[in-house]
């Protein structure tokens, strides 16, 4: 077998749901906090879009970079949300955002180059790092600089082997924007920057900055799940600059073929058309953040900076455990709660558990009075 499986780990999060999908086949009732999925359906449009997609059969493999149609009415809404050009040929849309950021590091590393991870940050980028034979380097971020890059922790990173660097704003885990004077900082590193953008549009604070606003010479990878709620559509993009498109495709054509087509035809629906559902989902989630970051503080949990986007609140559960692990799963075993430990996002996450308010304010209700019940018995 493969070593390189021997150095990856657990998305645990999968884990905790996985072990709450067990526990629901024996009846117990768990309220959902660890997943990070849209809990609406698609708009409207995006199910009329894909009904008639394949009624009219367009079932068929589409160009390896996806549909000519598709790939300008991103290059527009680009335009219109941040005031950027993008030639319509530079974005290859993907099965997902997962097979973009797979490409790219194919594309960029060489067996022993290293890629740059903020701890604590988004758990599958080190393991894409590691499927690549690159090696992930942590940059420490802390929540007491708000979860902020601080950029001579990125020059101390910074070696002669580091190939790329991910951002991720909104974050994941915490949901925080990255500050403007930290894009500009950087960028200035001279770092290639992957700039994972994929919870655009769900922003209840300040304005979301894509890293084209800032260079034109770094790689934005996105998609249509969680803005428009389609992650069984499985339809993600990856915007890069033109001289890597090439490379880019032939990976694609070789491992994907292509996108979706049914699933294409949905985003073009989703862009043009449904604007208003984002809103109202957008709202929706804004009602269940400010709730549970009230009810959470009550109890105990330390919230030093506020989420201000994506649908997730890194709280601080060092009053309640020193092993984010264990306490995860004995919330799941005894409150019936489901809820990810910090851990799971690197190691600078223990001591923090993430809760996802991607689920009805009814079931959150339910979920934090049993975590509060649990918590003073």
């Amino acid at each position: 077998m493969n070593p390189t499986i021997d150095k990856m780990s657990p998305f645990i999060v999968m884990e905790v749901l996985e072990k709450a999908q067990e526990m629901e086949k024996r009846g117990i009732n768990i309220i959902h906090m660890e997943v990070g999925e849209p809990d609406f359906s698609v708009p409207v449009c995006v199910s009329e879009a894909s009904i008639k997609a394949v009624a009219e059969g367009y079932t068929h493999y589409t160009h390896s970079l996806g549909m000519p149609e598709l790939r300008d009415e991103l290059a527009r809404f680009y335009k219109k949300e941040y005031n950027v050009t993008v030639d319509p040929e530079c974005i290859i849309l993907t099965s997902g955002s997962s097979p973009a950021i797979l490409t790219l590091l194919m594309l960029l590393c060489n067996t022993g180059d290293e890629v740059l991870v903020s701890n604590p940050g988004y758990a599958c980028y080190r393991n894409f790092a590691l499927a690549c034979h690159a090696i992930p380097v942590d940059v420490p971020l802390s929540a007491h600089n708000g979860f902020q890059f601080d950029i001579n922790e990125v020059l101390k990173a910074k070696t002669d082997k580091t190939r790329a660097m991910f951002i991720n704003s909104p974050m994941n885990p915490c949901g925080v924007l990255i500050k403007d004077e930290v894009f500009e900082g950087l960028v200035k590193t001279g770092i290639p920057i992957i700039s994972d953008e994929i919870y655009h549009g769900l922003v209840y604070e300040g304005k979301t900055r894509s890293i084209l606003e800032f260079t034109n010479e770094a790689f934005v990878v996105s998609g249509f799940s969680k803005r428009f709620a389609m992650t069984g559509l499985r339809l993600g993009y990856l915007i890069a600059p033109k001289k890597y498109i090439r490379s880019l495709q032939i990976l694609q054509q070789n491992l994907f073929i292509c996108a979706p087509s049914v699933s294409q035809y949905a985003a073009i629906a989703a862009l043009k058309s449904a604007e208003e559902d984002v809103n109202s989902m957008r709202q929706v989630y804004n009602e269940r953040r400010v709730y549970m970051i009230s009810r959470l503080r009550a109890m105990g949990f330390i919230i030093e900076t506020e989420p201000q986007g994506a649908f997730y609140i890194f709280a601080d559960a060092g009053k309640f455990t020193n092993n984010a692990y264990q306490f995860a799963f004995e919330v799941l075993e005894n409150a019936h709660v489901g809820i990810t430990p910090g851990t799971d996002f690197g190691s600078r996450g223990e001591g923090f558990v993430r809760f996802s308010y991607a689920n009805s304010l009814e079931n959150l209700k339910e979920g934090l009075d049993r975590l509060e019940r649990y918590l003073k018995n």
